[in-house]
């Protein structure tokens, strides 16, 4: 029967049809075999999904994977490119769900089930079926480079033992390596090391020089250009004597595997088929990256929404996206989804005004069959008080009509403009959670442990190293470098470290860390008995460094359990780096009783999320545009796509707020200076007719009644002229 009829194919619409199969029916499948080489495929021509918010991408994107193996493709022969775990895990298992309900027969009447149930050998050299794997290459960007440089890395000169740096862990190494240039000790103000990484980051991400980085995205930096220069170069050659990546690492070594033409023949030999999530919110160095797996695009689908792309603090940018369709000999097809799932057509008929009014972009009308008489709601309130009452009253409204307090959330611009509704919702006993915090990997004692496994990974971690060492008592920074020089003088063999004499305070338990850190390098434990031995080892020094030790150790737990599921040491230690828990115990304090709560968010952290009541704080200009980001053109279009981003979650109930009045913050605490908002730039006018118009004064009523008038007692105005006589 016709490729288009096939059953997996019944439950799309039309367009998101036509993205799956785009391509694909006219491959030719007389050669293809499970397992065959790339040169044995014929294979689809590139293909950008535009697709709009709620149009079902991750559902599109699953479904074409799902087609592609149904095809005979060989799932290990695909590799699919995400920017979190989470949507990997779940575009591959709702992938693989679809391949189990279809799979039976193919149109020719061949099963297909032995084919994708028969054992296969992956890079770990297991065997296992391949239908348990689901797709062994999907993953992050950055997953992926590590394990691409893990097999390939040899051919361009890095160790292909080196451990990763967390963020924090590589601020550390740079400041450390800021203190040793003297740059902290300079008279006039220096970047602190989170900004000097930011640079660092922002320059190795947008491919661009030191100059154009400072006078883009730094300006207050710039006179410090040649200094920073150094300190990126001394920061390099601290990184490379200790075999270690920070995360911009991993992204530009496997650039520069691709630029060797030995190393990327090899990698593209590995993929038949890429395909790339949220493609608008690349760099330009995965831009280049993609470029270099796939030059003449044949089996590269991207799908994103360009009128979703908010993050260009993080050197991501659009034009990647909007430049995709011209970038190959053949232009790619571009298939635009534009059904939504998400929002009632009211909401959807402001989120296409909000955004129609954009000078660029991919043209797109999102449309809805859920109807509603229930326009969205822009609300003035007289200042940001008035609006933390007016906000807290609608939330308890729909609260009483039916609506969960987890099903509304309240976004905003900057995680600060919170401040006054917090306060308001904990007046009212309004329980609430704002997205945000302290991650796992950031809480000390998760650290500590983590960082005995890295030193037994890589023995030049000095970093690790320095933080172990000093867990013992009475072992300080000058110890724990001397440790570190006696080690380094030995080539770094752990073996020898039982032949330092540390300080007399710690001499107790220096050969039981000596007999650990040796136990581990050897590897002869399985990784869950490894985690197992050091949360023993560690268990005193938890007990003696931190308060709420039980607490903590529950954590410790948590990392054991999660070793199990990993297949090797440096796979856990990578994989925990780049996509770490979001809980610790560092967080810890009294259980929540309440069954619900409030969603706060910055719309940066709701994007990919809904709720069935949304309401946007301040959407004033200085707040939405930020007056931080209002340079240039390109900067007033993102926060436009932010806006949108933020209208775009609500499923039912949409309400913009926007305060009329802000009070100055440096003034005593009843102090009435302030300044008057206009409302956002991005609603103009011309568009108002699709919002319900709303006013609220907040406060109490006031008598305001002119009293009658009576006969004057005294003549005020002679007094005054009196004066001057």
């Amino acid at each position: 029967m016709e490729e288009q009829q096939h059953p997996c194919l019944e439950e799309l619409n039309a367009a998101q049809r036509a993205a799956v199969v785009h391509g694909l029916d006219d491959c030719d499948r007389s050669e293809r075999a499970f397992g065959a080489t790339s040169q044995a495929v014929t294979l689809p021509g590139p293909l950008l999904v535009v697709a709009g918010a709620g149009t079902g991408k991750t559902k599109t994107l699953a479904h074409r994977v799902a087609y592609t193996i149904l095809r005979d493709a060989d799932p290990r022969r695909i590799l699919l490119l995400t920017f979190t775990r989470r949507a990997a895990r779940e575009m591959t298992t709702r992938a693989r769900r679809i391949c189990a309900t279809y799979t039976s027969r193919d149109r020719s009447g061949t099963s297909l089930r032995g084919r994708v149930d028969e054992p296969s050998t992956v890079d770990d050299g297991s065997s296992r079926p391949s239908i348990e794997l689901a797709i062994p290459w999907s993953g992050t960007f950055h997953s992926i480079a590590n394990r691409l440089l893990r097999l390939h890395g040899a051919t361009i000169g890095l160790d292909p033992s080196f451990t990763v740096l967390d963020r924090a862990d590589a601020e550390d190494l740079l400041n450390l390596v800021r203190d040793e240039l003297g740059l902290a000790q300079r008279s006039t103000r220096f970047p602190k090391k989170a900004a000097c990484l930011a640079i660092y980051s922002h320059a190795v991400n947008a491919q661009c020089a030191l100059a154009a980085t400072l006078a883009a995205a730094f300006p207050w930096c710039a006179a410090w250009s040649d200094e920073l220069r150094a300190l990126f170069q001394a920061y390099v050659d601290a990184k490379q004597a200790r075999n270690v990546l920070d995360y911009d690492d991993l992204l530009l070594y496997w650039h520069h595997l691709m630029a060797e033409p030995t190393a990327a023949a090899a990698v593209r030999r590995r993929f038949d088929h890429v395909l790339v999530d949220e493609y608008q919110d690349t760099n330009a160095l995965q831009a280049t990256i993609l470029h270099a797996l796939k030059p003449d695009g044949t089996g590269l689908t991207v799908v994103g929404d360009d009128a979703q792309a908010i993050f260009s603090f993080r050197a991501a940018t659009v034009g990647n996206m909007r430049e995709f369709p011209q970038r190959f000999t053949t232009p790619a097809a571009v298939v635009t989804l534009e059904e939504n799932y998400r929002s009632s057509q009211p909401i959807l008929d402001a989120c296409n005004a909000v955004i129609g009014l954009a000078s660029d972009g991919f043209a797109k009308r999102l449309f809805s069959s859920r109807r509603s008489r229930q326009k969205p709601v822009l609300a003035t309130t007289e200042d940001e008080a008035a609006q933390a009452e007016y906000v807290a009253e609608r939330v308890l409204e729909h609260r009483e009509a039916g609506i969960a307090l987890r099903r509304q959330a309240v976004l905003f611009r900057a995680a600060h403009h919170s401040d006054q509704l917090e306060v308001e919702l904990a007046r009212r006993n309004v329980p609430f959670v704002k997205f945000g915090g302290l991650k796992f990997l950031e809480a000390a004692h998760v650290k500590d442990l983590i960082c005995v496994l890295r030193w037994a990974e890589n023995p030049r971690d000095s970093l690790a190293a320095f933080r172990v060492l000093q867990l013992l008592p009475g072992m300080g920074p000058a110890g724990a470098r001397a440790a570190m020089t006696h080690l380094d003088a030995h080539h770094g063999d752990l073996r020898t470290l039982r032949r330092f004499t540390p300080p007399t305070s710690a001499a107790d338990d220096w050969s039981p860390l000596c007999a650990l850190v040796v136990a581990l390098h050897d590897g002869r434990m399985a990784l869950q008995e490894q985690v197992a031995a050091v949360r023993r080892w560690y268990q005193p020094h938890l007990e003696r460094i931190y308060d709420a030790a039980r607490v903590r150790a529950g954590d410790l737990e948590q990392l054991e359990q999660l070793a199990a599921a990993h297949p090797s040491r440096e796979r856990f230690l990578t994989e925990l780096t780049l996509d770490p828990p979001s809980a610790s115990g560092d967080l810890a304090g009294a259980p929540h009783l309440d069954e619900d709560y409030l969603i706060l968010s910055t719309i940066h952290s709701a994007k990919g999320q809904e709720w069935d009541v949304v309401y946007v704080l301040n959407v004033v200009d200085g707040c939405i545009p930020s007056d931080m980001a209002s340079g240039g053109a390109a900067e007033i279009e993102e926060e436009r796509r932010l806006l949108y981003v933020a209208m775009s979650r609500a499923r039912d109930h949409l309400c913009l707020v926007q305060p009329l009045r802000f009070y100055a913050r440096e003034q005593h605490r009843h102090g009435a200076r302030h300044v008057y908002a206009p409302r956002t730039r991005f609603l103009p006018d011309a568009i108002l007719d699709v919002f319900e118009r709303r006013a609220h004064a907040g406060g109490e009523p006031c008598n305001d009644t002119p009293t009658p008038p009576e006969a004057p007692r005294i003549d005020a105005a002679a007094r005054v002229r009196a004066m001057w006589k």
